[in-house]
């Protein structure tokens, strides 16, 4: 039964990592950037998005244009922030050996 005192401390000691790694993730922003910079987004490490901007000049273009790009520069940032998650995800289960688990 040893071992699995040795388990549930490396559970423990993962869960504080992946606590502090989710605090961490919702202070980096990622910036993406579509349309030549006419769409501008702010997303952080978390997932939640911070901000949007568009050219002034951008909004003049056609209705379909505008909506493409702006769901392009969308589904970039949240591919972006689902990236840096899973991969700080990994560095930290990577870290521990957990038979069965990981």
């Amino acid at each position: 039964m040893a071992g699995v005192g040795k388990l549930l401390k490396q559970a423990q000691k993962m869960q504080k990592q992946i606590e502090s790694m989710q605090s961490s993730l919702e202070t980096q922003v990622i910036d993406v950037s579509s349309g030549g910079g006419a769409v501008q987004i702010k997303v952080n490490g978390a997932g939640k998005f911070l901000a949007l901007t568009l050219d002034a000049e951008f909004l003049k273009e056609d209705k379909k244009l505008l909506e493409e790009t702006i769901l392009n520069a969308v589904q970039e940032a949240a591919q972006k922030a689902k990236d840096l998650n899973e991969s700080e995800m990994q560095k930290i289960s990577s870290a521990f050996q957990m038979p069965g688990i990981f």
